[in-house]
């Protein structure tokens, strides 16, 4: 069902800059549709056009089938979510004062706003006992972001705008603020419209992507669908090479099993939640092949771990899992995944683990809470960096190394990149190496 209809719509300004040119789209009811291009392209206009901060010349804008014109723009933007790069927090509010700002001004009464408000921080990780009512400038920036993504979410909007609301963030903030977002709306079928320059993680959260170039639409598709017919040359280009080809093929070569690693960690030493790696590749089974290929290639992996929105672990697909079946393009992740042999729980002794990965020849093994929920991944490499950290040190400084009997001079032996692997060990586990 088409929640949003922008239809042959024209945007010039009054210097004559011609921002968006006879533009027609669609955005369906409950997905997330991002919006991507070059700086100047008109993405941005596109998606004010929706809570009419942009006027078109030409041309309508329908929500539900009818022309936004007809509504009270202060009603109109009310009853939208609205997200943007600067998070735009009142900085003399508390935070829950911050979240409660729509549910307010709809005159929702006090018990049910402090409900909501509680709600919503519990969904993004934020303890309400704890950030309630603390201020802005006592949070991170990550933090002021999933406060400014609940606000947006507070009066349950149908309709969430996005304007590049995660660049300014450090990688690790933005990658989990994306998890976020995906995860809610897994839960909350909302229908976005989110605005980026980062093809990653347009292909990572989008249900379709619109490619735009010059105030006009290029390419209107699934992330799947993109990456295996990009339209023209502007979109290979605009995709890159590298996740052409990662979409398209993949020659991976297999390697050695590596060294036995039982026996190196000591009985009383830490548990798997010291060790593993935190935050480790994950695809969704409802995400295209090619897409999972794409993420594969980014990541430097050659497995991916299968969880939904809740983390709850699904299971694992390999490079080859997804080769055999990459000529059905309906075929989804879900199709090929193969269900996860061995996992460890959540605060499980290491020694348990390593005896795990060394009785089995495996690359890695998942870590999951009591819940299902994937937390983490002990890997051979996370294991060895344990190790190095722990080994005496002579007096140059340098690792001697002479007791782990890794590598052929007593030294830790460095692995390969895990995309040069197979990303399956002997009996079936799936591997992922971080630096």
């Amino acid at each position: 069902m088409t929640m949003i209809q922008i239809r042959d719509v024209n945007k010039r300004y009054d210097d004559g800059f011609h921002a968006l040119k006879n533009i027609n789209l669609e955005f369906r009811q409950g997905e997330m549709t991002v919006l991507i291009g070059p700086s100047g392209c008109g993405k941005s206009t596109t998606m004010r056009l929706v809570n009419r901060l942009v006027s078109p010349t030409s041309g309508t804008v329908e929500i539900g089938g009818r022309d936004i014109r007809s509504i009270d723009p202060v009603e109109l933007r009310r009853s939208i979510g609205y997200v943007i790069q600067s998070v735009g927090l009142f900085p003399h509010m508390t935070i829950g004062r911050n979240v409660a700002v729509v549910p307010r001004l709809k005159r929702w009464d006090a018990d049910k706003t402090a409900r909501r408000v509680d709600e919503l921080l519990d969904m993004v990780g934020l303890k309400p006992d704890l950030y309630r009512d603390r201020y802005p400038s006592e949070l991170s920036g990550g933090q002021q972001q999933r406060v400014g993504v609940v606000r947006a979410l507070a009066a349950d909007p149908d309709i969430i705008l996005m304007d590049e609301p995660f660049s300014a963030l450090d990688p690790l903030s933005r990658e989990q603020l994306q998890e976020d977002v995906a995860r809610l709306q897994q839960e909350l079928h909302k229908t976005i419209v989110f605005v980026t320059h980062d093809m990653d993680e347009a292909l990572k959260i989008a249900d379709r992507i619109v490619l735009m170039k010059d105030g006009e639409v290029v390419q209107s598709d699934t992330p799947d669908r993109m990456l295996r017919r990009p339209a023209n040359d502007f979109v290979r280009t605009f995709i890159g090479q590298k996740r052409l080809e990662a979409g398209g093929a993949a020659d991976v070569a297999e390697r050695e099993a590596g060294p036995d690693l039982g026996g190196f960690v000591m009985a009383d030493g830490p548990t798997v939640n010291d060790v593993m790696v935190t935050q480790p590749a994950v695809t969704y089974p409802g995400r295209g092949l090619a897409e999972a290929i794409t993420t594969m290639e980014r990541r430097k992996v050659d497995s991916l771990y299968v969880v939904d929105r809740q983390r709850k672990l699904l299971g694992s697909v390999s490079i080859y899992n997804v080769m055999d079946s990459y000529g059905d393009e309906d075929k989804t992740v879900a199709d090929v995944m193969m269900p996860v042999r061995y996992s460890v729980q959540s605060g499980t002794p290491l020694t348990q683990a390593v005896e795990l990965l060394a009785s089995h020849r495996l690359h890695n093994v998942a870590v999951i809470d009591e819940g299902s929920r994937f937390i983490g991944l002990i890997t051979r490499g996370s294991v060895v960096r344990h190790l190095a950290e722990k080994l005496p040190h002579g007096d140059n400084g340098e690792e001697t190394g002479s007791s782990t009997g890794l590598g052929p001079h007593g030294g830790t032996r460095e692995e390969p990149p895990a995309s040069s692997s197979t990303g399956l060990g002997p009996q079936g586990g799936n591997r992922e190496e971080h630096s």
